[in-house]
């Protein structure tokens, strides 16, 4: 506390002043040792943007489209923040309310329409049961799960994000050509293995051959049984597929690409022909078969991108 009292007189060589200050302090042993400690931790702080009402109000809200029926962006937020308020707000703080609100950017899970939720519940749940059982059932039999697909990668050009110095936009040659292999891709996510082909089709005889192939590469047979879990193409139902003994095909729900581990290994596999011109296919085939001898000897990246969470993880 401090209040000012009149002086006109010369002090200790001072010169004359009408006011001077009165200081008083308080004795910090009065506070005890939390006298000592900073106190800045018990202030308010400044009052938020936004009451709880206003924040519940702003949640509900971002679950529906904004006015003009588009898609929220920060900008937008702090548009209908400033609405409330009746001033401007920065899209900042726009953007610290969608984080507070435990909001980020993502996009959308494609998802067939035709696809049946409850079959694709009902799949992932029994899924485990199913192979624990075949354990039980035969366990001096070796058991593997394994998962399969088909890729077409071709001389049509392939774009991709990348990192770039800021202001030098890069720049990719590529030609639309129409010219196809087929990547047969097996893969045991458990274990991070996979099995890769080149073919020139996708039909029934094919992939009569390519299962033919894979059986010995793994060793299926009577003492190994290869459960493979596959979508329901017309080829790998076609009633004069051969399956090798020791191979369980599997089939996935109608629609159901998200259920399927092998449908990760594609976008690793297009890194190899991103923003790049293949002059013909015989290139593309020693770019692919590189880049598939690559990701067999990195079993933790197919790992980490094919084993999912309700797959077994003991086969």
């Amino acid at each position: 506390m401090s209040e000012r009292s009149p002086s006109a007189s010369v002090q200790d060589g001072r010169p004359p002043c009408d006011y001077f200050l009165h200081v008083s302090w308080t004795d910090p042993n009065e506070a005890g040792v939390e006298g000592l400690g900073d106190l800045r931790r018990f202030n308010p702080g400044a009052r938020p943007l936004l009451d709880a009402v206003h924040r519940e109000r702003l949640r509900a809200d971002l679950e529906d489209l904004p006015p003009d029926r588009g898609l929220w962006s920060a900008r937008k937020v702090a548009q209908w923040i400033a609405g409330m308020l009746g001033r401007l707000v920065p899209v900042r703080s726009a953007l610290n309310y969608l984080h507070r609100l435990n909001f980020t950017r993502q996009v959308p899970r494609p998802r067939h329409v035709g696809a049946d939720w409850v079959a694709q519940t009902t799949f992932k749940a029994r899924f485990r049961a199913r192979m624990q059982e075949f354990l039980h059932a035969e366990p001096e039999r070796a058991l593997e799960v394994w998962a399969f697909d088909e890729h077409r990668a071709g001389l049509k050009p392939v774009s991709r994000t990348v990192w770039a110095p800021r202001g030098q936009r890069p720049s990719a040659a590529g030609q639309h050509r129409f010219q196809w292999r087929y990547v047969y891709g097996f893969v045991r996510p458990s274990q991070g293995e996979v099995v890769w082909f080149l073919a020139d089709a996708v039909n029934t005889a094919m992939f009569t051959a390519i299962l033919a192939a894979f059986a010995r590469e793994v060793g299926a047979g009577p003492d190994k049984r290869v459960v493979l879990v596959l979508d329901g193409a017309g080829w790998h139902v076609a009633t004069d597929l051969i399956v090798p003994e020791g191979i369980e095909l599997l089939i996935l729900p109608p629609y159901s690409p998200e259920l399927q581990p092998a449908e990760c290994l594609w976008p690793l596999l297009r890194e190899a022909v991103a923003n790049d011109h293949i002059d013909d296919l015989a290139s593309l085939d020693h770019v692919l078969g590189d880049r598939c001898n690559a990701l067999t000897d990195d079993p933790d990246t197919i790992r980490s991108r094919t084993l999912f969470h309700w797959w077994p993880a003991f086969a």
